[in-house]
């Protein structure tokens, strides 16, 4: 029997015990004590981690190769990506490659191995200095900062004009370093790839919605958006130039990207499960399980993939997004799991729980996975489906006026990218 290191699991990793277990698959999983209770039953064995920095994820994992040695490894989320790689090599198994796990954890190593390659992307700083990073910004504006290592749009923020650049900066540096970028300019999108022995062996595309400037923070993920076969071209031309930039391997990619007036641009690209439930979306998508090809790649075995390019179907991710406050009501939940082309919902919030503002996709209050046979009625139920799902806010007194009671219902917004 086969044996897997899976390192890392978190939340949205149980596919891949269901998919192993499917394919008759040991599995060790090396995670915190936060989640084992709820992965035990479909893991074979547990290697606890002491901290969750990459450095305690690296031990951790390191440890049980020697304990278990595995077929095969795989590094979940972005914390695991280094340390998974590092044992790959060590084993000498697939893997995406240490010099690309490396690119995937650094932004700013992105840009230099991108503008090598000649690939399209914004103009960028490394900031040394709040003073250089000013002067470089002057006749850019908007731009965008980000850390150099992050997810789930973590720290990244549009800056539009220089008081706010410099508070930005002065509140960052020299703790942590910054990468300034010109904003661009167009639709927001991802290329997912399978990728084995440096080739793309399935790709997909997937359109985005976000919350806009100035934090863009993730709201849905739409499989198999309309799109012309130039622009697919052009999309798949610069992912398998990110691929071979990369050095990549064998793994998954997930590369982000606007389309621009000059075509798809890099945002930034990872080798590792893309968030969002966006692997959902393909699975619900193509009609096929991309956990258990992600595992197949892993162990060097046949790799079931669908028979055709064109999508079998249309899935989303949808993440309600409800104003910040105190809840006093969830309205429409049965109703929204009744719903045509609704798969799955779930819902954190709670009556009597507060809704934080959101800056961050740590915020998120829950989310729902729709598949549809066409991308009109996908819209439609995803449509019907913010209309449905509301809550009622408690008026929270201020300091000089009574309490007002209950606000009207507010449905989850649906603005958009642009």
């Amino acid at each position: 029997m086969k044996e897997l290191l899976l390192i890392g699991a978190g939340y949205m990793g149980t596919p891949y015990l269901t998919a192993a277990e499917r394919l008759g698959v040991r599995v060790t999983v090396v995670e915190s004590a936060l989640h084992r209770d709820r992965l035990a039953p479909q893991a074979d064995r547990f290697i606890l981690t002491e901290g969750t920095a990459e450095e305690d994820w690296a031990a951790a994992a390191t440890a049980a190769a020697y304990s278990c040695e595995p077929d095969g490894v795989l590094g979940f989320a972005e914390p695991q990506v280094i340390a998974a790689a590092l044992v790959q090599d060590a084993l000498d198994v697939p893997g995406p490659s240490l010099h690309a796990a490396v690119l995937s954890r650094n932004k700013a190593l992105q840009r230099g191995c991108f503008a090598t390659a000649g690939l399209c992307q914004p103009k960028y700083l490394i900031v040394p200095d709040v003073e250089a990073g000013v002067s470089w910004a002057r006749n850019r504006y908007p731009v965008i900062a980000k850390p150099l290592h992050s997810s789930g749009s973590a720290g990244v923020v549009q800056v539009l004009d220089e008081p706010t650049l410099i508070a930005v900066l002065q509140s960052r540096l020299p703790q942590e370093k910054v990468l300034l970028e010109e904003f661009l300019v167009g639709a927001e999108y991802s290329w997912e790839a399978l990728v084995r022995g440096g080739e793309v062996i399935f790709e997909n595309v997937t359109a985005k919605e976000t919350t806009g400037p100035p934090d863009f923070v993730e709201l849905a993920h739409v499989g198999g958006p309309r799109m012309s076969g130039a622009d697919m071209f052009t999309i798949h031309s610069l992912g398998r130039g990110v691929v071979a930039a990369m050095r990549m391997q064998t793994s998954i990619v997930h590369l982000e990207f606007r389309m621009t007036a000059d075509g798809p641009a890099i945002v930034e690209v990872a080798v590792r499960t893309p968030g969002d439930y966006i692997m959902d979306v393909i699975a619900l998508t193509h009609r096929f399980d991309p956990y258990a090809a992600l595992i197949a790649m892993a162990l060097d075995l046949p790799v079931a993939l669908p028979a055709t390019a064109t999508p079998g179907a249309h899935g989303a991710s949808w993440f309600p997004q409800f104003p910040a406050g105190r809840v006093a009501r969830v309205n429409g939940l049965d109703a929204l799991r009744a719903q045509p082309w609704v798969a799955d919902v779930k819902l954190k919030v709670r009556a009597g729980e507060t809704i934080a503002a959101y800056s961050s996709s740590a915020q998120r209050v829950g989310h729902v996975l729709f598949q549809a046979p066409d991308l009109d009625e996908l819209t439609a139920a995803m449509e019907l489906a913010r209309s449905t799902l509301t809550v009622d806010l408690v008026d929270e007194p201020q300091p000089s006026e009574p309490a007002l009671g209950i606000r009207a219902s507010v449905s989850p917004s649906s603005s958009r990218s642009g």
